[in-house]
């Protein structure tokens, strides 16, 4: 077990250089820089001219063009290695790992519930659809999520705002934290997480029900409930969470959309406004950062494999 984990934390460091070196290049590939873009937008007036012409300064302190790009790129992943990315160019007097601190509790609050309401809908709603496979209410309940899972959430979230907000009044169209402010954002999410997660649960306990140890559990007379929840339900969840892992982790490193519309203040609504104006210090911190949630939530899922399925084990060559 240790071997392993120390195995999948090598290539997890490794992955990361590789994730931030193709943010980076790609940043350099794109037209434009943070200088050139707060220039346009100073005269627009998203930015005084004192903090354009501070985060400009900034920009060329750090990164001026006398400053080559693998200069630049070390510079930063030396800072990142001592967890200190430097300050936003965007947001002069913040520090990117500030903005995280402030932005991933607020992301990590939506994931959270979110992905909590959707999987105690999805678990109860994909067993009623495996063992009433083929009838009428397998087949309305994997239609409906269907054409769940095919409605973008932003276009969700915009329905939302129409009938609860614009029409009816009922609800805000912005603000966290808060009842109220929390319902569309959260629905939105939600309603998409169920359609993924129960078609998940229902595959899942389709192919445990066929499996022969449970064909012996009812021959043996056990009763329909205890077979399905307490032996195939279990079962099922071991793919189940894999499923559920990583897509936690990536709702909790910002949901761009849904924050960008809402206007909620997470690693969603920051990172579209760093690719926007090419904050190139909070893209790649916010970046690198999502690769660890996600890389981490990938080997927290294999360990709790360990933990629903003793027989699974892992080799010393890192392969479970």
């Amino acid at each position: 077990m240790l071997i392993y984990i120390a195995k999948r934390l090598v290539r997890m460091i490794v992955s990361i250089f590789v994730v931030s070196l193709i943010t980076f290049i790609l940043l350099q590939m794109a037209p434009g820089n943070f200088a050139d873009i707060a220039r346009i937008q100073s005269g627009a007036g998203e930015l005084s001219p004192a903090q354009s012409q501070e985060a400009i300064n900034q920009f060329q302190m750090r990164y001026g063009e006398d400053i080559s790009p693998p200069e630049q790129y070390l510079k930063f992943m030396w800072g990142a290695i001592r967890w200190d990315f430097g300050p936003s160019y965007k947001y002069p007097n913040l520090t990117v790992q500030e903005i995280i601190a402030r932005a991933f509790p607020v992301s990590a609050s939506l994931a959270l519930i979110s992905v909590g309401i959707a999987v105690l809908i999805s678990i109860p709603l994909g067993v009623f659809a495996a063992v009433r496979q083929n009838t009428i209410g397998d087949y309305g309940s994997m239609f409906v999520l269907t054409a769940g899972r095919a409605i973008p959430n932003y276009l969700i979230a915009l329905f939302l705002i129409l009938l609860f907000s614009r029409t009816l009044g009922w609800l805000p169209t912005s603000g966290w934290p808060g009842f109220k402010q929390a319902i569309m954002p959260v629905a939105s999410l939600t309603v998409g997480s169920i359609a993924i997660l129960s078609r998940y649960i229902r595959s899942s306990m389709l192919e445990t029900l066929r499996q022969e140890y449970i064909t012996a559990a009812r021959a043996k007379g056990g009763g329909f409930s205890a077979v399905v929840f307490k032996h195939a339900l279990r079962n099922s969840l071991i793919p189940f969470i894999t499923i559920v892992g990583p897509y936690l982790a990536t709702l909790m490193t910002g949901t761009v959309f849904i924050e960008s519309i809402f206007r909620i203040p997470g690693l969603g609504l920051y990172f579209a406004q760093a690719a926007s104006s090419r904050d190139m210090p909070l893209l790649m911190g916010s970046t690198i950062f999502l690769a660890v949630i996600l890389m981490s939530m990938n080997l927290l899922v294999d360990l709790i494999y360990r933990v629903l399925d003793p027989r699974i084990g892992f080799d010393t060559t890192g392969q479970r």
